[in-house]
């Protein structure tokens, strides 16, 4: 217990516990308890000692059994007890991970707090694969969007600057939205025959992964039946998976849809 608590919000990286950060895991060992999302991998919550509490606060698409305003007061109260608390996401905390939101309530409580950056899967899922996010004569830009909204309505996002040839851009939690995201650009002038790569449970031992095209990555990613969380990635770069992505055996369909898993 301490009589200046903090709300460590740590970044647990995309999956494999070699890829967390030696912040991260001496937090983890140190917690008194430990405040967890769904993208966290079972192999991570392992290492935290057996006696700690952990809390499972994970969303998923259209299912928050704990809405984040809960989540907000369970981390106040937690540190108002005098707890030492690690609010544990998956990849960054400040990359798509609300951890700004938590990290407002907790100062709008005198409620001190930490920032501990985590690797986020855009840099570790491309590198998996053997995709450099950016690379010279290909790429000389990278965007990062949500392919996710909080309701139902269509996503609103700036259609026309994402349906750039010359930039990266990657794709969070676009599942779901997939084939609205696909007609977009190639409306706003992204060529349908781009390069996408759509990965799943990327860096972790069940980790599959598909390549594809702007105008059928839909239809793959629903072929493939991808359980777990995706990211895709579009854009030039992708067509180097081919000559770097040599850490894993291929498994190769009919083309134009490759897939791979991991060894």
């Amino acid at each position: 217990m301490q009589e200046n608590p903090v709300v460590y919000l740590v970044g647990a990286g995309p999956g494999d516990p070699e890829l967390l950060t030696a912040k991260a895991l001496r937090l983890i060992n140190e917690a008194d308890v430990i405040v967890y999302d769904r993208l966290v991998s079972p192999r991570i919550m392992d290492l935290a000692p057996s006696g700690t509490p952990k809390i499972n606060v994970g969303k998923q698409p259209k299912l928050h059994p704990v809405p984040q305003e809960e989540i907000n007061q369970l981390l106040v109260s937690l540190a108002h007890d005098g707890r030492r608390v690690v609010r544990l996401k998956g990849g960054d905390p400040f990359l798509f991970g609300r951890g700004s939101e938590e990290a407002a309530y907790l100062r709008q409580h005198n409620v001190a707090f930490e920032v501990v950056p985590g690797v986020t899967s855009a840099s570790a899922c491309a590198a998996a694969v053997g995709i450099p996010l950016t690379h010279r004569g290909l790429s000389n830009g990278v965007r990062y969007v949500t392919g996710h909204c909080c309701d139902t309505s269509d996503l609103d996002l700036d259609w026309r600057g994402l349906a750039d040839p010359a930039t990266t851009l990657v794709l969070y939690m676009g599942k779901a939205n997939i084939p609205q995201i696909s007609i977009k650009l190639i409306a706003n002038g992204l060529s349908e025959t781009t390069p996408v790569a759509a990965i799943c449970n990327g860096t972790r031992p069940e980790q599959r992964h598909i390549v594809s095209t702007l105008g059928e990555i839909s239809g793959a990613t629903s072929t493939a039946d991808f359980k777990g969380p995706v990211l895709f990635i579009v854009g030039r770069v992708v067509e180097l998976a081919d000559i770097l992505g040599v850490a894993a055996p291929e498994i190769r369909p009919a083309s134009p849809l490759k897939e791979r898993r991991r060894a």
